[in-house]
């Protein structure tokens, strides 16, 4: 099966053909018009997303980052010719520069590769691709180099090969990872509120507080998807103070079969080890709480146009912490 024969025919897993109104572009295919403002681009679909009172992406394991530029469909010939023009009438890009370029796009001077009249007599059979870049991403590096000529690619044919940031389902599930959003990790701590010096502390998580999340990309002029899921695989404890003794020692506590993280407190088991916890050595006197770190580590996967298999992703993780105050057990003396 070819790249493009893999693309064909899928939507998003919702059965929608876009998602919400927040994109990497604009564009759609009106065939006859010659036009594609309405649907090119990437769109995101984020319903599946996380949610509650504080929200953030996931740090990817490694320093790796998703794509911060790539190219995807852009313009019809008619576009095409509105957007160059007006840059070539401008008299700051130079004689020398506006003629390589209509010489490139209007009038085929019988190199390979240049066009006639912007490939108007093309128009409806395929699109003119040019760079996108992620704008939160855009002081990077990276981001500037998406730096080649706008290119042509007609319908039913795969991008260049020799242009790897050219868009796909790949790079698809790669800017959704970015879109990613996960809940914070306030773990329920027993005692709470203040816990004493040599006493275990419980520490849980619920599993309707710790699910699944997702994103879909796609490209509609396309017909191509991606989605890219982060599931939460452990919660690591770290208390904040070199004084204290972690369960288990590596403060790392997986997932429990019912994807709850740890057990919560029952009444009688105070002097008991608990699975997911903590025992403070040392109060924390007057410099204020301990701030706890919980993060949790969250396995990304993705599946996508010809790729219905689940495919790894870098790991990622998200931590929040919170405050815990250690007070000395006070003793009578009779």
């Amino acid at each position: 099966m070819s790249s493009l024969d893999a693309w064909a025919g899928v939507t998003s897993p919702d059965g929608s053909r876009e998602s919400d109104a927040s994109t990497s572009g604009s564009a759609q295919d009106d065939g006859d018009h010659g036009t594609i403002s309405a649907s090119a681009g990437v769109k995101f679909n984020r319903s599946n997303n996380g949610t509650g009172p504080t929200v953030g992406p996931v740090v990817a394991a490694g320093n790796w980052t998703p794509p911060p530029c790539w190219y995807a469909p852009k313009y019809s010939p008619a576009e095409l010719k509105a957007y160059l023009e007006p840059i070539w009438e401008a008299p700051s890009t130079g004689s020398q520069w506006d003629l390589t370029q209509r010489n490139h796009y209007v009038n085929g001077d019988g190199k390979d590769g240049d066009y006639k009249d912007f490939n108007k007599a093309k128009t409806g059979k395929g699109y003119w691709w040019d760079s996108y870049v992620d704008h939160s991403r855009i002081g990077e590096p990276g981001a500037l180099s998406c730096d080649k000529p706008i290119f042509w690619v007609d319908k039913g044919d795969p991008p260049p090969a020799d242009i790897p940031e050219a868009i796909t389902p790949e790079i698809l599930s790669q800017l959704a990872y970015a879109e990613i959003r996960v809940p914070d990790t306030k773990v329920t701590l027993a005692p709470s509120g203040a816990t004493k010096v040599n006493l275990p502390t419980w520490a849980w998580l619920d599993k309707t507080d710790f699910k699944p999340v997702s994103v879909a990309a796609s490209v509609p002029v396309l017909n191509i998807q991606a989605t890219t899921t982060a599931t939460p695989v452990s919660l690591k404890i770290e208390p904040g103070t070199s004084d204290a003794d972690l369960y288990p020692a590596s403060g790392e506590c997986a997932i429990n079969a019912d994807d709850s993280i740890g057990t919560p407190y029952v009444k009688g088991n105070a002097d008991k080890t608990p699975p997911c916890g903590v025992t403070y050595l040392r109060a924390s006197g007057n410099n204020g709480p301990y701030k706890l770190k919980a993060t949790i580590t969250w396995k990304i996967s993705w599946t996508g146009t010809g790729h219905p298999a689940s495919t790894a992703l870098p790991t990622g993780t998200f931590g929040t912490t919170q405050d815990v105050t250690v007070d000395e057990i006070q003793a009578i003396n009779r």
